[in-house]
């Protein structure tokens, strides 16, 4: 079996003493708008990563997956190479299933969650993988007998063939329960030190066509924690302006606006308008007065707007969440799942 998908390499700064690594995987057969295949990669609940069949390469949402993958070249190669092969693996199992099933027309959805979770003041170091078909438990790894077990009497097939597969098992036991603790310490430590730094952004004017808002747009700033307002003489004002939620870059940095409807302002008074930004844990902020000559509209260059990647952006989480929100539903709804191996187990040795 190919390993996990290498998304691992990725890091979050917690405070608390468990840490944690998700990967979630979703297949699709059968014709439908979606990606074939998609996958996304957790440290303690937050995104950091994700891969689909449609891009084909990982896209990191963390500053420090990037700076990890940049500095090891044979790291980054294993993440592509994984990238690009697990979708096959998953068409595989998606074929084991539906022959499980009887199923041979129609689309159909499997669902993969797996990772481990440590304990860095006991050590103790959980790991978990269980799939799901249709939105339901379907089958899952046992870590102390590292045998897999079922509610389900038409994937005691199933069970048995992946029993079957050792060669699979050891790679798994080896990777969460010796990699995936070691891997976690050294990224925490690289978000002890990332996450300490700042990053002050670029800001601009921007304004679509003369009787557009003019919309204040600071992006490249990092950490996330930051505020961008408009002021009047000197006071923050909210009457005639609409502040956008932050959002993320793909060099780990962030991005927001704010916009002014200016109709509401009188000519003369523009100069007593300004733009401030406040970056978390930065002194100074950076003051953009309200001035004609500074805004920047779409007749200077469409390039220079940057409505592409915040579209752009949102359209890639929106359809990543519809592909692994169901499946996050799924398995937090459905908290009475009982595996009833040994019942199971008799029937089947009995039957045979």
């Amino acid at each position: 079996m190919k390993k996990i998908l290498t998304l691992v390499f990725i890091c979050h700064a917690v405070s608390a003493a468990k840490h944690s690594i998700k990967f979630l995987f979703t297949g699709i057969s059968g014709t439908t708008n979606f990606p074939e295949f998609a996958s996304v990669a957790t440290i303690n609940e937050e995104e950091v990563a994700h891969c689909d069949s449609i891009n084909r390469r990982v896209e990191t949402t963390q500053p420090c997956a990037r700076i990890v993958l940049d500095s090891n070249q044979r790291l980054s190669d294993i993440v592509s190479n994984e990238c690009l092969s697990h979708p096959e693996y998953f068409k595989i199992q998606m074929e084991v299933f539906k022959r499980s099933l009887n199923q041979t027309e129609g689309s159909h959805v499997l669902q993969g969650i797996s990772g481990c979770e440590w304990d860095d003041k006991s050590g103790e170091i959980k790991t978990f993988e269980k799939w799901g078909y249709e939105g339901e438990d379907f089958i899952s790894l046992d870590q102390q007998t590292m045998t897999w077990i079922t509610s389900k009497a038409e994937a005691v097939a199933i069970k048995h063939l992946w029993d079957e597969d050792t060669t699979r098992l050891e790679l798994i036991k080896d990777y969460y329960m010796i990699k995936c603790p070691k891997l976690l310490q050294e990224y925490n430590n690289c978000a002890g030190t990332v996450n300490h730094r700042t990053e002050r952004p670029s800001v601009s004017l921007l304004q679509k066509t003369p009787s557009s808002p003019v919309s204040c747009h600071a992006t490249g700033f990092y950490p996330e924690k930051a505020d961008l307002f408009w002021r009047k003489d000197g006071e923050e004002i909210h009457e005639g302006v609409e502040k956008g939620e932050i959002l993320p870059n793909n060099d780990g940095t962030f991005q927001m606006s704010s916009e002014l409807n200016v109709s509401l302002v009188q000519h003369e008074d523009w100069r007593t308008y300004d733009c401030v930004f406040q970056l978390y844990g930065v002194k100074e902020d950076i003051i953009t007065t309200l001035n004609k000559a500074k805004i920047r509209t779409n007749t200077v260059s469409p390039s220079e707007f940057p409505v592409g990647p915040v579209v752009g952006g949102v359209a890639a989480v929106v359809l990543l969440l519809v592909l692994t929100g169901v499946f996050y539903c799924c398995w937090r709804k459905r908290n009475d799942f009982q595996p009833v191996r040994g019942d199971l187990e008799k029937e089947d040795s009995s039957s045979g």
